[in-house]
């Protein structure tokens, strides 16, 4: 038996994709924290902001999750309970959540 994993290449495909939109993701909320959501790439013109920029990677997160889903890599059920879950436990820890200020 190998230590490497054995992964099909549609497998680490769906993998790298989800990876890679996870890294733009992160690099989306970095723009948002130093110049906050209103603010755009000013070398592009009539570009999106920050905000439709999260937007739009989020979005490709959840066809990479979709995908593997649908591929059976990892079970949407599972993934939803998590959700669920999370959002029980999350707010004790969370200290501006409710409040007035958007």
């Amino acid at each position: 038996m190998s230590d490497f994993p054995e992964l099909s290449p549609a497998q680490l495909e769906r993998l790298a994709l989800l990876s890679e939109e996870c890294g733009e993701v992160v690099q989306a909320i970095g723009k948002i924290l130093r110049h906050g959501y209103k603010s755009y790439n000013p070398t592009v013109m009539d570009g999106p902001n920050n905000r439709e920029v999260l937007e739009n990677e989020l979005g490709h997160i959840q066809t990479a999750i979709r995908m593997m889903e649908e591929a059976g890599d990892i079970s949407e059920r599972y993934v939803a309970r998590s959700a669920v879950r999370k959002t029980g436990t999350v707010e004790k820890w969370l200290h501006h959540q409710g409040t007035s200020d958007v």
